[in-house]
């Protein structure tokens, strides 16, 4: 039963036909008795009464025109209802027959959402700040699926450019024919740390410079070293062939460790783009525009857009040498997107250190005709640091995502082995349960802060059965598939038969009623709120909406199943609704996690 439309409908027979916004319904607070509060001062004007009166009128409307209202009160402007035990019966049948109950499946016809994320750079393995990026892109894509879109998961891989060159260079200096076998590292790792090394030779040569007489600035324009680089650059952009030839092999090192660190934290990708062959059709679609008016050339023959109507600045798409900036790769990349696919939304998961480069992305692909152009959406994200403080790539110092995968799975297990939780498993088990937990840890402890604020990660508070974090949450879901296990009977979703004998499809909950206590009724009325929690994350772009949902509907849970007996019940009509009650938030709990990208283990 639709219970805002009916109050809708009886609020319109007192007074006249109402407008539904009007009509505002929320949760009752906790300090109040009720389950659903109707705010009635939007309702003044049609009653022509002060809020308590008002309020009072409803009150005896509803309770005597709509049966499920069981009882109301009132507190100044807001009406307190009261909905019965049949009516929060029948709200768990309705969810219990839902095997997927919360999500909507996308039709051939609906909105397609491309989403980016993980946007590396081929110079340095994923860190901990790419962590971040990747876990909120595909937990975003997950739930814009669930709410009845056509996803594409998409990633920009810059493998362009002179921080690449930098690797290159230190790696054909002092390699000495290094390769991912022979040195027994993954390829990302190998690559990051000729980079590294190239930094730190950079900096020792700058100093020599220095030391004996030149200025900084000289210095930096004077190096060797990055003379070197910048002719790399230059032999790649011309199509030298052993420079390119030096670039793919080491590039292809790079993609081989990624696909490793991507399949450990289980995000994937529908396709992927490169910027190696998106800035050429930038730097064409910039040309186009400045055919059409839309940019022009200064004298040195850089091409500019002039961004002052529009509240903003000039901004440089082509540099005096015709090479491109990522402004101008952007758009490339925009152009072959738009070619392979019908787009209706781009999301762009990046760093809030860019929302001012994707403000005038925007404006740019729509004054070059681009449908998504002026609606495309920059999910900025803060930054993640470690309670040491801030990380830097070039020296080194970044919290590489490999190291802390297996961290946090080893912490894992031996938190779960100290506190019982693998006992009874088998070693096969006792790791899968490791793994689960562990990455389980790291990605809720992320997701579960509000995307748009800076965030500092503490592995050792993350693994915790206790508070709101991941293996708490876990642990209560592989408690209600014991329970369930322990009651002897097929789970009531798979059909079969119901612990007191009656067939599958009958009423799950009996014909005798249940009376229910506020606890019971209580987490019913939090696995309503499920769809809405979805769409809310959804429309909002933000996993903690789901994250915290999940933590809330679990704390409720547990409270109810240390205050009152499931399996020792001996009422069967009680005994049979509470196990239907356990299984339910499981589902709700499995689907919720699985927007957020973590597993669930049946057995902890």
């Amino acid at each position: 039963m639709d219970i805002q439309k009916s109050i809708h409908d009886a609020i319109s027979r007192l007074y006249g036909e109402v407008a539904p916004e009007l009509v505002q319904l929320q949760k009752t607070k906790k300090e109040f008795a009720g389950n659903l509060t109707l705010v009635v001062f939007p309702l003044l004007k049609l009653s022509r009464k002060n809020p308590e009166q008002t309020a009072n009128e409803i009150g005896e409307a509803l309770k005597a025109n709509i049966s499920e209202i069981e009882d109301y009160n009132v507190i100044k402007g807001f009406l307190n209802l009261t909905l019965g035990a049949s009516y929060w019966l029948e709200t768990l049948e309705e969810i219990n027959s839902d095997e997927h109950y919360g999500t909507t499946a996308a039709k051939p016809d609906s909105p397609l959402v491309m989403i980016e994320y993980s946007s590396p750079n081929t110079n340095k393995p994923l860190h901990l700040g790419h962590i971040r990026n990747n876990l909120l892109g595909f937990s975003l894509s997950e739930i814009m699926k669930a709410v009845g879109n056509r996803v594409v998961k998409t990633n920009i891989v810059n493998d362009r450019g002179i921080h690449i060159c930098k690797s290159m260079l230190a790696w054909k200096k002092w390699g000495n024919g290094e390769t991912p076998r022979s040195s027994g590292k993954k390829g990302d790792h190998l690559i990051g740390d000729y980079y590294v090394l190239f930094d730190k030779e950079y900096k020792r040569e700058l100093a020599y410079l220095q030391e004996n007489g030149m200025s900084r600035e000289e210095a930096e324009e004077n190096s060797p070293l990055m003379a070197e680089a910048r002719e790399m650059l230059r032999k790649w952009e011309a199509g030298d062939a052993e420079t390119v030839e030096l670039w793919k092999t080491m590039n292809s090192w790079v993609y081989a460790g990624f696909d490793e660190t991507y399949k450990a934290l289980g995000v994937d990708f529908d396709k992927i783009y490169y910027e190696s062959e998106t800035y050429l059709e930038g730097k064409e679609k910039v040309l186009e525009g400045l055919e059409k008016g839309i940019f022009y050339r200064k004298d040195d023959g850089s091409v500019w857009a002039d961004l002052t109507a529009d509240g903003l600045d000039e901004k440089l798409l082509l540099r005096s040498d015709g090479t491109s900036v990522y402004m101008t790769q952007d758009i490339g990349t925009a152009k072959l997107r738009f070619n392979d696919y019908p787009i209706d939304k781009m999301v762009y998961v990046v760093g809030n250190e860019q929302n001012y480069h994707f403000q005038v992305l925007s404006l740019l692909l729509d004054k070059l005709g681009f449908a998504f152009g002026k609606g495309l959406v920059h999910f900025s994200y803060g930054m993640v640091e470690l309670p040491e403080g801030k990380m830097k790539s070039r020296e080194g110092t970044v919290v590489d995502a490999d190291d802390l995968i297996e961290e946090m799975i080893q912490t894992a297990r031996e938190t779960s082995e100290e506190l019982g939780k693998l006992d009874g498993c088998t070693a096969e088990e006792a790791t899968n349960v490791a793994r689960i937990v562990g990455l389980g840890a790291l990605k809720y402890f992320i997701l579960k802060v509000d995307p748009r604020k800076n965030m500092v990660f503490n592995p050792k508070e993350s693994i915790d059965f206790n508070g709101n974090t991941g293996p708490f949450v876990q642990y209560t879901y592989a408690r209600i598939q014991s329970v369930l296990r322990k009651a002897g009977t097929p789970q009531a979703l798979k059909g079969g038969v119901i612990s007191d004998g009656r067939a599958a499809g009958t009423p799950l909950l009996g014909s005798r009623g249940v009376n229910l206590s506020e606890k019971e009724t209580a987490i019913i009325q939090l696995l309503s709120e499920f769809p809405a929690a979805v769409g809310e994350a959804a429309a909002s772009f933000s996993p903690a909406l789901i994250a915290n949902y999940v933590y809330d509907l679990v704390k409720e849970y547990n409270q109810f199943y240390h205050d009152f007996p499931i399996l020792k019940e001996d009422n069967p009509d009680l005994r049979n609704f509470r196990l239907i009650l356990s299984e339910n938030v499981g589902k709700v709990v499995k689907t919720g996690f699985a927007l957020l990208g973590i597993e669930v283990p049946d057995r902890m």
